[in-house]
């Protein structure tokens, strides 16, 4: 038999535990139907769910059909209770996401869509409330294809619309149709189980139309998947029964699991982590609030385990690895207002238990105030908690005045220092810190030879940037949507100790952070408020006094629909506030889109108050050596003191006065100097003891005349000039107000300009674009007028072409890179190439046309405006020149197929 474990997702009022109550009821496992309103559902049994009518837990229910068994977990539909959601997703085979018909594609669905794709999770879709009135089927199906994916295919069409839908959605499969006419289930539920295809089901959960046919094609078209016979589990949840006891709740991935099987997290690739041994007591499959204990489990089972202390959600036991970070997270943060004469430690240890079960819910104890702070999602999971707190640990808790949970970044490429040299101990840091896209987390890499840092301590110092959560400047809120990438380094052969490049790491994060322009980020919500018609003109100007973006309004009858965003801090007690005005008539809802840059950025820093200079725990400063003591040298004054030049930024600036002892400029370990001699002589002196110099005879002088000298030319051949086209583009104001509008027009106004360009200065241009993301791209090479112009083949960055070609002709043609990709550069600079910024060529190309319309005017041409101004700025009429393909060169098509 067919064993599956499907998750029921949905946007809260979708209808998900509705639809969860009608499957289980027509696949025969309940034989009575509850309802959500009639707070006797079967999955919703806390009384905290049946008194609000919505899901807080995930819930397990078995579904035995014909051919298959199906283990059912229904997930929170509110976005207070994502993190739930989310942890759920890592044990699924197949997901069932849930729209309403009446309200589409909403906020949290693209968020929930979103997860899933991450997940490479196979979707079915069940639309929901199809009895209502405003539910069009086909309307549903178009907007489907439009927000989520054009594979969402009408299950419940004709045969021959069916399959001919289908087989539109993979090449293969459209020319078995042609020629068969057909198409088996069996092709279908492999496009399926690989996400080329959204099966798509319409009814109404509640009257249990459509419920069969679903459950029908669930059977139909889902795969057997197969698992290893090696052990593997994945850990999705903890909780804990009635009794206290401890659930660990797994799905088993591989092999089998028994009970008093031994199991632990000691295995290759857990360094950090202390390993344990556990003995599983016992082993419970959940149907609702029952269960049974089976003695052992096949792979593809959802169980709970008793017997583990140890345990955490997302961990992996056996083959599997631990589970990515979740992306859903607090934006809240509330102090624990404990009764009076509770002891707060006492009471953290309780409540220590509760972000056990919830990851997401971070209990922060703040030593300096003694209080216990709370992060997390939405002021629903708040009163929810306190109800929790109440019950389990009898602590009647109130919360004080919340605030955001805020993040920071920032806004430009800056190089961060640290060194660390207190007697006997050695270590310095360069780190190239980057502005990433917003969502992008933190990323670290390494771009460092070598010859300048031996590996292993290259991957320590990653290890120490990716341990801990790093505080920003502006509030102390943990930094995000960065690229730390390392650059440079040193260690001593004797001095240098582990911990060494633990301090100089840090500090080499803090002094950046300290040195660049910080860009405070706050949660905003993506919002969908449905309202009575004559409440527009109200409701547009509140949320534009909350700082909101409005989209136009849509109208539907009576009512008024408006869409956007708005910060969380100003939406908070919104939804009371409309259901004051309109009667209760108004609808909000609200679902995180994601961190954004603070409405009131200066407001929100003063009212934190905190001060990076103070903040002892989180040095910006570094420590050098001199005499045998200790000393530290300021953030703002360090980089003078450099022992090694990461070549990024110079080590200290043209008319620096130093005024600190010992603070000489030190300039770069490949260069060397009298300097450096005399230093390490020192070191060299106080760990071994003098040293005695021989004396030193001066060799003869050798006759010029008597030796002949063959100098060489270095290069040959054209010059190059290879130019990052992107980088370029979004460099201009210009080229980057053109892109906006037509990125295919920046393009050809960029191999204009350097058409010109290449005219006068008569070199071999190449200009690069990316086309990376381009599927199953073979890569192309195209002549434009006199220069050449690349797209990159699939999976190969613009940035890696050119680097490929620089050390492929960089030692016989002298060559230039304009791009103003700091690392980009570094890597170029190491293969002999000449390094242009992004604004250094636009100064050169500006001065090439000056000197071009100077010849101009010398032969007398006259109205001829500059070519760089008229490549931007097209007269009326005036048209692009057509691109000229090569007929040498692999690959065809123009510019814009890019």
């Amino acid at each position: 038999m067919k064993k599956l474990v499907i998750g029921i997702l949905a946007h809260v009022d979708a209808g998900k535990t509705t639809l969860t109550e009608a499957m289980l009821y027509r696949g025969g496992a309940l034989k009575k139907l509850g309802r959500v309103d009639h707070q006797d559902s079967f999955l919703d049994s806390d009384v905290l769910e049946r008194e609000r009518g919505i899901t807080i837990f995930s819930k397990q229910a078995v579904l035995p059909l014909e051919h298959t068994e199906i283990t059912l977990l229904d997930t929170p539909g509110h976005v207070d209770f994502s993190s739930e959601m989310e942890r759920t997703l890592q044990v699924l085979d197949y997901a069932v996401l849930v729209v309403s018909g009446t309200d589409g594609v909403q906020g949290h669905t693209l968020t929930l869509w979103k997860l899933l794709k991450r997940h490479r999770i196979p979707v079915f879709l069940f639309i929901n409330k199809m009895d209502l009135p405003g539910a069009d089927r086909s309307a549903l199906t178009e907007d489907l294809k439009r927000k989520l994916d054009d594979r969402c295919v009408d299950f419940c069409e004709t045969a021959e619309s069916f399959y001919e839908n289908a087989a539109l959605c993979d090449e293969n499969l459209l020319t078995r149709y042609l020629e068969q006419g057909t198409v088996s289930d069996e092709e279908i539920a492999a496009l399926a189980a690989r996400r080329g295809i959204f099966p798509c089901f319409f009814g109404s959960a509640l009257k249990l139309d459509g419920v069969d046919g679903f459950l029908g094609g669930l059977e139909r078209y889902t795969a057997t998947h197969e698992y290893p016979a090696e052990f593997g589990a994945k850990i999705y949840k903890i909780s804990r029964d009635a009794q206290g006891t401890r659930l660990t709740f797994l799905k088993v991935t591989g092999g089998n699991l028994k009970v008093k099987t031994l199991l632990t997290n000691r295995r290759d690739g857990v360094p950090g982590e202390k390993p344990w041994e556990e003995k599983v007591d016992q082993i419970r499959i959940y149907s609702g609030e029952k269960y049974r204990t089976p003695g052992e489990i096949p792979a593809g089972t959802v169980c709970a385990v008793t017997g583990l202390s140890r345990t955490r959600p997302g961990q992996g036991l056996g083959f599997e690895s631990a589970s990515e970070a979740p992306v859903l997270g607090p934006v809240l943060t509330y102090q624990v207002l404990l009764p009076e004469g509770t002891d707060p430690h006492g009471a953290l240890l309780k409540l220590s238990q509760l972000a056990e079960e919830d990851p997401q819910l971070h209990i922060v104890w703040n030593e300096h105030l003694r209080e216990i702070h709370l992060q997390l999602m939405g002021e629903v999971q708040l009163e929810i908690l306190k109800r929790l707190i109440l019950e389990r640990f009898g602590l009647k808790v109130e919360f004080g005045q919340g605030g955001i949970v805020y993040r920071e970044t920032i806004a430009a490429p800056v190089e961060g220092v640290g060194h660390f040299e207190p007697l006997r101990h050695y270590a310095e840091v360069h780190l190239l810190m980057e502005p990433g896209e917003r969502g992008s987390g933190l990323q670290f890499g390494a771009a460092c030879s070598e010859e300048v840092l031996s590996r292993n301590w290259q991957r320590l110092i990653l290890t120490h940037l990716e341990e801990r959560t790093h505080p920003g400047v502006l509030t102390g809120s943990p930094i995000t949507d960065m690229k730390i990438t390392l650059v440079a380094g040193r260690a001593h052969l004797k001095h240098t100790e582990g911990g060494d490049f633990r301090q100089a790491t840090y500090r080499a994060v803090r002094q950046g952070l300290m040195t660049a322009e910080s860009i405070l980020l706050e949660p905003w919500y993506e919002f969908r408020l449905e309202i009575p018609a004559e409440f527009v003109g109200r409701a547009m100007s509140d949320l534009q006094r909350r700082s909101g973006v409005v989209s136009q309004p849509e109208h539907f009858g009576e009512n008024a629909v408006l869409t956007g965003t708005a910060p969380v801090q100003t939406m908070r007690d919104y939804a009371m506030e409309v259901t004051s005005y309109t009667r209760g008539r108004g609808r909000l809802v609200c679902s995180l889109k994601g961190y954004e840059p603070c409405h009131n950025q200066d407001e929100a820093v003063a009212a934190v108050g905190y001060d990076s200079e103070r903040d002892t725990e989180n040095p910006a400063d570094s420590v050098f050596c001199s005499h045998g003591a200790g000393y530290v040298i300021k953030w703002d004054q360090v980089r003078r003191h450099m022992h090694v030049n990461s070549e990024i930024i110079p080590a200290a600036r043209d008319g620096d006065a130093v005024t600190e002892p010992h603070a000489a400029p030190r300039p770069s370990a490949a260069a060397g100097s009298l300097e450096q001699d005399e230093e390490l002589k020192s070191i060299f002196e106080r760990t071994y003891g003098p040293v005695e110099r021989r004396k030193f005879t001066r060799p003869k002088k050798p006759d010029p005349s008597e030796r002949e000298f063959s100098v060489q030319p270095r290069y040959s051949g054209p010059e190059y000039l290879l130019v990052d086209g992107y980088n370029i583009i979004f460099a201009w104001d210009e080229l980057k107000k053109a892109a906006r509008e037509d990125l295919d027009t920046a393009r050809k106004l960029l191999s204009d300009i350097l058409s010109n360009y290449q005219g006068f200065k008569k070199c071999a241009v190449i200009l690069v674009f990316d086309a990376y993301k381009v599927p199953h791209g073979a890569g192309e090479i195209s002549r434009y007028h006199n220069i050449s112009v690349v797209f990159t083949k699939e999976a190969e960055t613009a940035d890696a072409y050119i680097e490929k070609v620089t050390n492929e002709i960089g030692k016989t043609h002298r060559v230039t890179v304009a791009t103003s990709d700091a690392a980009e550069q570094l890597i170029i600079l190491g293969h002999g190439a000449l390094r242009l910024s992004a604004d250094s060529f636009r100064a050169e190309v500006e001065q090439a046309e000056g000197e071009i319309a100077s010849i101009l005017s010398e032969n007398r041409i006259k109205n001829r405006c500059p070519p760089f101004h008229r490549a931007v700025v097209k007269e009326p009429g005036s048209s692009l020149s057509q691109t000229e393909k090569d007929p040498a060169a692999p690959g065809s098509g123009d510019m814009t197929n890019h």
